[in-house]
């Protein structure tokens, strides 16, 4: 008998458990959308380069059109649908209307989880391509609009509405830093 093509496993996903049956090839990305309903997370060019489909697991931002399912089994996963709490909006997600961070909308999930990761990436001093000074003692740089741009590269938005996002991480990063003070 040939071996199984899949698989049960249990996916955590806001803070829920979800037990499903996948076939081993199954994305993330899908079993999100197409298994759990989960149609915050977008599809755009199912290849990992335009940031659309942009999740956390474990707080870090990956593109879960690339990501198996079955190894997401054991790791917390967050989508656009799970970063408000209690029927608040995160700082970013508030930004990005504030500032209409957003136009058609498509990209805006995913650059949403892309944002919040980063603003968490530059509090913890993690260096980018731009940053002038990459010794840990330096600390974290100046969250000037080069550094947002550069972090946030990895998310495309065909609008172009890249101004008002990186005024609306820009902001968020200041409203985190405030409140964490």
């Amino acid at each position: 008998m040939p071996p199984s093509t899949s698989s049960d496993l249990t996916l955590s996903v806001n803070g829920e458990k979800y037990t499903l049956t996948v076939d081993h090839r199954t994305t993330l990305l899908d079993a999100l959308r197409e298994r759990l309903d989960m149609t915050g997370t977008k599809k755009g060019c199912d290849q990992g380069q335009c940031g659309a489909c942009t999740v956390l697991l474990d707080g870090r931002r990956a593109v879960s059109c690339l990501q198996l399912a079955v190894a997401a089994e054991g790791r917390e996963i967050t989508t656009i649908e799970g970063v408000a709490e209690g029927g608040q909006l995160h700082p970013v997600q508030q930004a990005f209307l504030d500032l209409d961070g957003f136009q058609c909308g498509y990209c805006t999930p995913g650059q949403i989880c892309s944002a919040i990761a980063v603003i968490e990436e530059h509090a913890a001093g993690w260096p980018s391509a731009v940053t002038g000074d990459v010794r840990p003692e330096a600390g974290p740089p100046p969250l000037t609009p080069e550094e947002i741009r550069e972090r946030m590269s990895g998310n495309l938005c065909r609008c172009g509405a890249y101004v008002s996002i990186v005024q609306a991480v820009a902001r968020a990063a200041e409203e985190t830093k405030g409140a964490a003070a």
